[in-house]
């Protein structure tokens, strides 16, 4: 199954995801309102969401492994020896 859709459907479903976040933002409800004017500054970067495959999931991971590293780092004496075990262990 495809986790995304091509430009023409999500130009088609560009107009319910707002009119969606609209009847989010005027709900009666604080934390529908609260979702609604979140999902409203971020909608931009939702339909890119949508629309492209790629993510920065790769980058995280290489991120994720460094902040290992830095955490069982506390023995190390330089900077050098912690370049070296992340050029390892990621590289």
């Amino acid at each position: 199954t495809r986790k995304h859709c091509t430009a023409k459907e999500c130009k088609r479903l560009l107009p319910q995801f707002l009119e969606m976040v609209n009847d989010l933002r005027q709900s009666a409800f604080q934390s529908l309102r609260t979702l609604g004017n979140t999902l409203f500054k971020w909608r931009e970067e939702v339909v890119r969401m949508l629309r492209f495959t790629k993510n920065n999931g790769i980058t995280e991971g290489f991120h994720r492994k460094m902040k290992l590293i830095q955490r069982r780092a506390y023995g190390f004496r330089n900077f050098e020896n912690y370049r070296l075990r992340v050029r390892v262990l990621c590289g």
